[in-house]
């Protein structure tokens, strides 16, 4: 919904405003481009049904953004919308209620005269008089060449490393950083010259006829030539007021690295197994913080006003109780560790009793074919679940990472308090895999300090200490969050499965996603989920559970393995290996036998060694997998 006159511009899907199109990102429309603004201007007038009721994904917002500073949230909000802005497009529910965006570049260039000016100079004039096409809202601009030409935004920007974005300063870089000597606010032309080599456009100033190549701004040398940060965050209005000391970069807008989201998400949980406990500590946190042990919690449980506490699970209450206490007290966690703290409660419901079916969880047993009984102690399928999924802000030119958090610095989606932030929820389908315990304790014991584990844990280090911010002033520990051999394992036969899957049973691999519950030395867990997470038909139709079914299962592992044997790119390959100065967090693992698509891995392709399930240097000693599943 543009700002210019509550106009509709344009449409995205919920899970777009989390991954792709979020707050304080551009969205590119077939004639301009425009930028998400902040939840301060977002607007519910009218509508009711807008709440995501996940208490569990509420409180780890919380925790995370203790980080920064925040306040406490109190809800999670899909995007504001109301049915009919598709059938009645002149209606209230089209033309004021929607996701606020504004034009953003703000400069605009006439595709006929090249005339270069301001959306507000007065040159432009927007169109968009048919409210049944909004794909064909466009700035135009009379130049008395004809049929008014369209104007295009101007693509060139100014970002930083702390997150702000800023027009292309224009007339002060063609003046070389002086005012124009003819006029205050002069007229500009930009010509493109094309060619292949980068950017080859040319600012020039109708009134003094000052030249100047837009090339010169770019790269390392280009910098110096550009002004410093005006600290501006454009989604929010703002500018620091003190500026900021961050050197801008050009970026061409609509690059892949102007804006990178922070989310969280979570399962929803049965009642009693994590589903309700955060809501539970919400509404009775000042009778349950003195809890501190098993037989307190008993012994208020047997009390008549504290009833209710009996329909929980007594030890997973008093776990979330000491690790709220534990973040009030001690430092607040990252995002990577807030979504880890999430799986624990995940894996109990998954891998425990099995609980009664409702709207957003149910779970059936399997048969473990009994050919796989030696790899696989438990299969469940997961036949409903329903994923939330938060944004809580955003980085600009450095990519927020899990292994190394502390590289990229937060944006934030409100200028004020911030009581609710944006959410989404998808339900779909699923498989649980649970690989045997005694089987998974005996390949990490032998594998810990082998030469191969050995080399993926120094590269690890290596990775840390090479993508450490300068900014950092704390204590560094360059194998902090180290997963350690357990997980690779894991991630990568869950890769496996998911290429086959998606090569033999028509399922899209973008269309599924992987939960790898690894746990660490303390809590040490040896599972898989493997789900549908697109809010389409294709997640909720049953074929992924049917997938769990004896007799497919059986062929898709073994089909899985066979193919892991060898890959296109062997021996490349399969010898690959990160030594020293490499830094590379994979092994025998490509493009051809094990990445799948970024939205569908948890870690970015990371973590991944074909070596570690299936014999590729003749070492069975390093192999997991039983060898009697091995072709």
């Amino acid at each position: 919904m543009s700002s210019n006159g509550n106009r509709r511009v344009g449409s995205v899907r919920p899970s777009h405003l989390m991954f792709t199109t979020g707050i304080g990102s551009l969205v590119d429309l077939p004639n301009f481009s425009v930028l998400v603004k902040g939840t301060d201007s977002w607007s519910y007038s009218g509508i009711t049904d807008y709440d995501i009721d996940e208490p569990r994904l509420r409180s780890a917002v919380n925790r995370s953004l203790q980080r920064y500073g925040r306040g406490q949230i109190e809800q999670l909000r899909a995007a504001p919308w109301l049915e009919g802005g598709d059938t009645d497009p002149k209606g209230w529910a089209a033309q004021g209620i929607g996701v606020p965006v504004t034009p953003f570049p703000q400069w605009l260039r006439c595709t006929a005269c090249n005339i270069l000016a301001a959306v507000d100079s007065g040159e432009f004039a927007f169109v968009n008089s048919n409210p049944r096409t909004p794909h064909e809202a466009k700035f135009v601009h009379d130049c008395k060449r004809g049929k008014k030409p369209l104007a295009v935004a101007a693509r060139f920007t100014l970002v930083c490393t702390a997150g702000h974005l800023d027009e292309f300063p224009y007339s002060p870089y063609v003046h070389h950083g002086q005012a124009c000597g003819k006029t205050p606010r002069p007229k500009l032309r930009m010509k493109d010259h094309g060619g292949n080599q980068a950017a080859n456009v040319t600012i020039e100033c109708v009134a003094c006829g000052d030249k100047r190549n837009i090339r010169e701004a770019m790269g390392e040398r280009g910098r110096r030539n550009l002004p410093g940060c005006r600290g501006r965050h454009p989604h929010l209005g703002t500018y620091e007021t003190n500026g900021c000391h961050q050197p801008p970069v050009l970026m061409v807008a609509g690059a892949s690295n102007q804006w990178f989201p922070l989310t969280l998400s979570a399962l929803a949980l049965p009642k009693g197994q994590g589903g309700d406990i955060e809501k539970l500590l919400d509404d009775h946190w000042p009778e349950l913080q003195g809890v501190n042990d098993r037989g307190q919690f008993d012994f208020m449980a047997n009390i008549p006003q504290f009833g209710y506490l009996k329909e929980f699970d007594a030890d997973a209450v008093v776990e979330a109780i000491t690790a709220r206490k534990q973040g009030a007290t001690g430092p607040a966690p990252s995002a990577p560790d807030v979504q880890a703290d999430l799986f624990g409660p995940e894996w109990g419901a998954l891998s425990g009793p099995v609980p009664t079916p409702s709207d957003d969880f149910a779970l059936r047993p399997a048969t473990v074919p009994a050919p796989l009984r030696e790899l696989f102690s438990d299969v469940r399928q997961v036949e409903r679940l329903r994923e939330a999924r938060a944004l809580i802000g955003f980085t600009r030119l450095d990519a927020p990472d899990p292994e190394s958090p502390e590289i990229a610095r937060r944006v934030d989606l409100s200028r004020g308090s911030q009581t609710w932030v944006p959410a989404s929820e998808v339900r779909g389908e699923g498989i649980f895999l649970r690989v045997r315990d005694g089987l998974m304790a005996e390949w990490v014991a032998r594998m810990e300090k082998s030469s191969q584990m050995e080399a993926h844990r120094e590269a690890y280090g290596r990775f840390r200490v090479n993508r450490k911010s300068d900014r950092m002033t704390s204590d560094f520990d360059p194998f902090h969050g180290w997963p350690g051999a357990r997980y690779i394992a894991l991630h990568t036969l869950s890769h496996l499965l998911i290429r086959t899957i998606a090569l033999e049973c028509g399922y899209n691999s973008a269309s599924l996603a992987e939960r790898i519950y690894a746990g660490d030395e303390q809590n040490p867990r040896t599972g898989i989920l493997i789900y549908t997470a697109v809010p389409d038909s294709e997640g909720t139709l049953g074929g992924l559970v049917s997938l769990a079914e004896d007799r497919e299962f059986d062929r898709i592992v073994r089909r899985a393995l066979a193919d892991a044997t060898h890959c296109s790119a062997d021996p490349l390959c399969s010898e690959r290996l990160p030594q020293d100065p490499a830094d590379f967090l994979h092994g025998a693992a490509c493009h051809v036998c094990l990445f799948v698509s970024e939205t569908t891995c948890e870690r970015g392709n990371r973590f991944l060694d074909r070596r570690f399930l299936v014999p590729l240097s003749g070492d069975e000693e390093q192999i997991l997998t039983p060898v009697g599943l091995l072709p």
